[in-house]
């Protein structure tokens, strides 16, 4: 979009303000407010910030950061009353000599999109993204009790939960988002919206704002949305299952109508890049202490290295559409991570199967959960790590990781998370008091 198009944009529409916003390496949105007047000033100049107060960004010594914004991110907030009406853009970070910042997960995301493009490849992605609903106490503040006590599904009265669903959608068509579908996943509470596929920088830029969208109208209904993986022990967590595909030339280069299965070589090679990194990548597709709670077997969550076409219990999967909707889809990440760095990662794991002709494991169409240590030996079945700190030894030990992520973000991402997992074990659980106090 042009800057004068822009203008004319806010001003005949009223805008009062505009969020200029980014995202930390965590996954958490960074987002300043500027008065619309001063739009112009911030798109030719960017915004000044501190990039040492944003997490995993820059030192006290090169903390000069700009923030320049990607004009074609422009959307108003379709929610917000009219008197201080307000719009976002998503920004670009740049250094202080004018250069790409290496450490924005936008950046790391466009390059190995990049490189895509320069071997005939459009990469597209469509995520599921999974949530809870929770009631709140009376102070405002999240329970974790569930808002109704639907199931997969499930047809529920127009309670207030659905009504957040719903009301979510007819704001994601507003701002220009297509949902392909939404509907009650299987724990009480849990909901799960779908979006359309699209090229994946697209999707990551909505899904800043899918999440907003979505705890901003849950609390409007009193209720409080959270994307935490496993929020309850006993039932499913939430994942982010996400479809992926390459396409060019109006056509899907992982289809073949002369393969048995309809799949081509690219998308074989490309699934064996998923599966070869995909314990390396695991930090950051499931990249909290509490993600790997979700992660264990019983709950559909995948805890092994393996790919099937119509089994649900592993960690890739091909769905059963063909010709343009041919697609791999990736069970194991979830909701909690950072979209830019989960998506780069993926793109790069299956260039680099591309690339390296590297053929993935034999199918594994059998119930994974049910088989014994033995058979899963037998047929080469690995498992992803069963925490946060296996993640981080693994990820820390890969010239995959280091390559795509860059020398700054990946020592960021480690110091970080290894911060986390220390603290996490240095608690005493309420179960370890149960279990051990009255009898060690």
């Amino acid at each position: 979009m042009e800057k004068e198009k822009l203008l004319e944009i806010v001003d005949e529409s009223g805008v009062k303000f505009v969020e200029m916003q980014f995202m930390d390496i965590l996954g958490g949105v960074k987002s300043v407010s500027i008065p619309a007047s001063h739009l112009e000033r911030s798109i030719e100049d960017g915004v000044l910030f501190d990039g040492s107060s944003i997490m995993g960004y820059a030192t006290t010594h090169e903390s000069d950061l700009r923030a320049h914004p990607d004009l074609d991110t422009f959307l108003i907030f379709p929610w917000i009353e009219e008197k201080i009406k307000t719009a976002r853009l998503i920004c670009d970070i740049y250094n202080s000599d004018g250069e790409r910042f290496d450490g924005d997960p936008r950046y790391i995301l466009q390059k190995q999109m990049e490189k895509a493009e320069k071997m005939g490849y459009e990469f597209n992605v469509g995520p599921e993204y999974e949530f809870f609903l929770f009631k709140t106490d009376e102070n405002d503040g999240p329970t974790v009790i569930p808002d109704d006590e639907g199931g997969y599904f499930d047809l529920m009265p127009l309670d207030r939960a659905d009504k957040v669903r719903k009301e979510a959608n007819l704001y994601f068509k507003e701002m220009g988002f297509e949902v392909e579908a939404s509907h009650h996943e299987g724990a009480s509470g849990q909901h799960e919206i779908d979006l359309r596929f699209d090229d994946a920088l697209t999707i990551a830029d909505q899904i800043m704002t899918l999440k907003h969208a979505i705890k901003t109208v849950a609390k409007l209904k009193d209720l409080h949305a959270t994307f935490m993986p496993k929020p309850i022990e006993e039932v499913n967590g939430s994942g982010m299952h996400i479809h992926q595909s390459l396409l060019g030339e109006n056509e899907n280069h992982f289809y073949d109508k002369d393969d048995p299965e309809a799949l081509s070589e690219t998308a074989r090679h490309y699934l064996g890049g998923l599966l070869k990194y995909s314990r390396e990548m695991c930090a950051v597709q499931n990249s909290t202490v509490n993600s790997y709670k979700r992660l264990i077997p019983g709950y559909e969550a995948p805890v092994y290295v393996s790919w099937a076409h119509l089994n649900r219990s592993v960690m890739a999967r091909i769905p059963a559409g063909r010709k343009m909707g041919t697609r791999i889809e990736v069970r194991n990440p979830d909701p909690a991570g950072n979209p830019y760095l989960q998506f780069a990662l993926l793109l790069s794991a299956g260039l680099k199967g591309i690339e390296n002709k590297i053929d993935p494991p034999e199918a594994v169409e059998g119930d994974l959960f049910s088989m014994s240590e033995e058979e899963l030996e037998e047929k080469s079945v690995e498992t992803l790590p069963r925490n946060l700190g296996n993640a981080l030894s693994l990820m820390e030990n890969s010239d995959f990781m280091k390559e795509v992520l860059g020398k700054h973000t990946f020592e960021h991402y480690i110091h970080n998370k290894k911060e986390e997992w220390d603290e996490y074990r240095k608690q005493v659980s309420e179960w370890e008091i149960k279990r051990y106090l009255p009898n060690l």
